[in-house]
């Protein structure tokens, strides 16, 4: 297996819509050129949950990777969500975004898992079996801690040490455990990518990483950079400043009601950034509030992050 190196920004952009709640293709060409022409960007991640993957048909979502793939021109790894609720059904979605031309997949917890916890064992059967029976590259992905799909420390360095599996992507939103077990992750997995998507604890964790795959890195790309790079460096005087200079985006998307509101606030975002026209979104999402997209603008203003050149 060759081991993608994400170690710095991999972003996780939304899928844009047409007005009328098809997938625009055209731009998802704008968005992922976009992205892949900032220097520091390793991949980038999609069908996650600021992707609206799960609100997809089967072939949208292989019509996605296919077009994200072409976007970026093959320079960046396209990783696919893999968000199936049964093994069997996620090796099925994995194979698919093989075909379709992803270098890796994100694994989902099974959906279940969030109401019900998971029997021991069961999450490392399902990467094994879905990097056995498809070939992809996994992420292991650890969900926050007040779900029930939230992995403990032996699970996670059981699947962390599994053939096929080179990254986690950590969003226990826990520092006490973050504090506790990432240390532990590094120590007993030293080739592991450790890769935050706190979108809205950046700056706490950044010190004990090897990058970021977040959401937020489809809109915000060129300051995450310098954090990352702040963070590596162990920079804490620049990382902070990046940070604040920050806030008051990640306020705007993340400082919400519900964090899936962090994604129709993305798409508004990427308005204001000249990226897309328009932030339609998929049921059952919701518009936001009035007003809410003047904010946003505002914030990104505040924050020197101004409209994009289009791209073609």
């Amino acid at each position: 297996m060759n081991t993608l190196d994400l170690r710095g920004l991999t972003p996780a952009p939304v899928t844009p819509f047409t007005r009328d709640g098809e997938v625009d293709y055209a731009a998802i060409q704008r968005l992922g050129s976009w992205l892949g022409s900032v220097d520091g960007v390793k991949g980038l991640v999609v069908l996650g949950h600021a992707g609206e993957g799960t609100f997809l048909t089967q072939d949208e979502q292989v019509r996605v990777i296919a077009a994200f793939k072409e976007s970026v021109q093959g320079r960046l790894p396209i990783i696919a969500g893999i968000t199936g609720e049964g093994t069997a059904v996620a090796v099925d979605e994995a194979k698919r975004a093989v075909d379709a031309g992803a270098a890796a997949g994100l694994v989902y917890p099974s959906h279940g898992w969030l109401r019900f916890g998971y029997q021991d064992g069961a999450p490392q059967d399902r990467y094994k079996a879905i990097f056995e029976e498809s070939g992809l590259p996994l992420i292991l992905f650890q969900y926050p801690d007040v779900t029930k799909a939230t992995y403990n420390l032996d699970t996670q360095l059981e699947i962390a040490a599994q053939p096929g599996v080179f990254a986690t992507k950590n969003g226990v939103r826990n520092m006490r455990r973050w504090d506790r077990e990432i240390p532990v992750l590094r120590r007993e997995n030293p080739d592991l990518q450790i890769l935050s998507c706190h979108d809205e604890y950046l700056l706490h964790t950044m010190f004990d990483v090897d990058g970021l795959l977040v959401g937020y890195g489809g809109l915000a790309p060129e300051p995450l950079v310098e954090l990352i790079a702040a963070g590596k460096a162990k920079d804490y005087p620049t990382a902070r400043a990046i940070h604040d200079r920050l806030l008051p985006v990640t306020a705007a998307v993340y400082h919400r009601g519900s964090h899936m509101e962090g994604t129709v606030a993305l798409k508004e975002g990427l308005v204001a950034r000249g990226i897309l026209e328009h932030a339609t979104v998929r049921s059952p999402l919701l518009p936001l509030a009035a007003g809410a997209d003047a904010e946003i603008a505002a914030a990104l203003q505040s924050a020197g992050l101004g409209s994009v050149a289009a791209l073609a």
